[in-house]
């Protein structure tokens, strides 16, 4: 009898650097606009908290959401506490760049930053669980984990 083949996708070696890469640039963008940042301390300060509460609640909520996907596995509860979180860290972050009291451009830098670094984390989070699940039905089926980009086996 044949064993119907199944075949387990897998992110390109040069995807996942690439999300890396994007990641890092990311990062690097916001620290130096932060860094850099004309401003008072406090400013400065309350930037800072609200791009890691940023960062922080937008992998919260990419494990949230993909944990979710098939079949609800968490409370109502902590579904409020993930999207309110994150709801909050884009609102008060955003009111705290709007009154700050700095040039246009400054303010500009650091809202195309602090932008491109939630999407990269969305994209990042979404690449590592991906691979995640890929290397998880991998050993479910007894394959060891491949060094090529696809991996195929039969069961």
């Amino acid at each position: 009898m044949e064993h119907p083949q199944i075949v387990v996708q897998q992110d390109t070696r040069a995807w996942r650097l690439q999300v890396w890469i994007s990641f890092g640039l990311a990062l690097l963008v916001c620290a130096s606009g932060l860094a850099w940042l004309p401003g008072s301390d406090i400013d400065i300060a309350f930037m800072v908290m609200g791009y890691v509460f940023c960062l922080s609640s937008a992998f919260a909520l990419a494990k949230f959401v993909r944990d979710n996907a098939l079949n609800p596995a968490d409370t109502p509860m902590w579904s409020l506490v993930v999207w309110g979180g994150f709801a909050a860290a884009l609102a008060l972050t955003g009111w705290g760049l709007w009154r700050m009291e700095v040039n246009p451009t400054w303010k500009a830098y650091l809202l195309v930053s602090w932008m491109y670094l939630i999407s990269s984390a969305f994209t990042l989070a979404k690449t590592l669980r991906d691979a995640h699940e890929a290397q998880r039905l991998l050993r479910s089926a007894g394959t060891p984990a491949p060094l090529a980009d696809t991996a195929q086996f039969q069961r």
